[in-house]
């Protein structure tokens, strides 16, 4: 019980880290290209695919086709934060991601994007 409240506690102290983040089907080479504002989330996004649910339909079908194992979870980039003044996380997260769909292109026969 004590190392489970120890494990608790480090869960908690980890900060929280926005980024862009990529999931790789290694059977045909295409890719996904997502942001989220807590890269914890992943395990989510895993959970969704492995449950049916996830949003986009054509990744979701891939992955029911292939199975998880022909999949990679990479992250891309952590959004660096300004130590001072406001900081807008969502707009900062949301042309992050824009740079990434822009340089690797996900789209069509190379991505689900």
């Amino acid at each position: 019980m004590e190392r489970r409240k120890e494990l608790k506690q480090i869960y908690k102290e980890t900060a929280i880290e926005a980024g862009v983040y990529q999931i790789k089907n290694i059977m045909n080479e295409r890719i996904f290209i997502g942001g989220t504002p807590n890269l914890k989330t992943l395990n989510g996004t895993k959970f969704m695919l492995e449950t049916g649910g996830h949003k986009n339909k054509m990744l979701q079908e891939d992955w029911n086709h292939f199975g998880k194992n022909a999949f990679n979870f990479e992250v891309l980039e952590i959004l660096k934060k300004k130590k001072e003044g406001y900081f807008d996380v969502k707009k900062e997260l949301k042309k992050l991601e824009e740079k990434w769909l822009n340089d690797l292109q996900p789209f069509g026969e190379r991505g689900y994007n």
